[in-house]
């Protein structure tokens, strides 16, 4: 059992699940993986049954009855690897927008001190690969927006690419954590940040998608723009319990 572990959170991904997967397990260093996936109709958790023939001690498939939400999913997995005890516990795409290869940064940066390392896309102008100009627009205005919102100095607060010690999540509420689309990435981090925990932000290069649909809806945005505010607010009004 490897002392990492990167939670994919899976929709309708059997393009890419089984190539994410072996990527990661290429790399130098051991990486357990657990891929939470919403019941998929295209058979996503079929593939990844059928990589476990090979990979039994390192691979593991949570497969919940629904569409659920990105959020739910991965505090699924988080209380999974708090249950398991590993110590480095990883958000991760199933498809490669985030490159495995930079687990092992994210990771040495948690050896070398941070509590939580995010992958980020704004820490050095704004490496984005392939989106068009209104998405780069969107995302970076709205890291902007929740920065001048939270106070945290976080360039890039909607990563979901992360590396987190087990003391954050288990420090953390996970079951009063309430986003479920893109903006739970924001909650996470501003709860870390409430936490005195140290994040850092690793740069990195994010490429969109080549296979697949994206999940991004108007909805997520709308929760993202109206919820960071409705989050500022409860934590000014319980900061002890926040």
């Amino acid at each position: 059992m490897s002392d990492s572990l990167v939670i994919i959170p899976t929709y309708n991904e059997i393009e890419n699940v089984k190539a994410i997967i072996e990527a990661v397990f290429e790399l130098q260093k051991s990486f357990d993986v657990l891929i939470v996936d919403d019941n998929s109709p295209d058979g996503t958790a079929d593939a990844v049954r059928e990589l476990q023939d090979r990979f039994s001690d390192r691979l593991f498939l949570e497969v919940r009855k629904e569409k659920s939400g990105l959020g739910t999913a991965y505090i699924h997995g988080f209380k999974w690897a708090i249950e398991r005890k590993y110590d480095y516990i990883f958000e991760m795409d199933a498809d490669f927008s985030h490159r495995p290869s930079d687990l092992l940064r994210l990771h040495r940066a948690c050896l070398n001190g941070a509590d939580v390392a995010v992958g980020s896309r704004y820490k050095k102008g704004v490496n984005v690969v392939n989106w068009p100009l209104y998405r780069v627009l969107l995302s970076y205005g709205a890291s902007f927006y929740v920065k001048v919102i939270t106070g945290m100095k976080v360039h890039d607060p909607t990563a979901g690419f992360v590396c987190y010690k087990r003391k954050v999540l288990e420090t953390i509420d996970l079951d009063a954590v309430r986003f479920i689309g893109y903006a739970f990435q924001i909650e996470m981090k501003f709860r870390a940040y409430l936490k005195k925990f140290k994040i850092e932000e690793i740069s990195i290069i994010f490429t969109d998608r080549e296979k697949g649909k994206s999940k991004m809806s108007t909805k997520i945005i709308w929760e993202a723009v109206f919820g960071v505010i409705r989050m500022k607010i409860r934590s000014l009004l319980k900061k002890k319990t926040f």
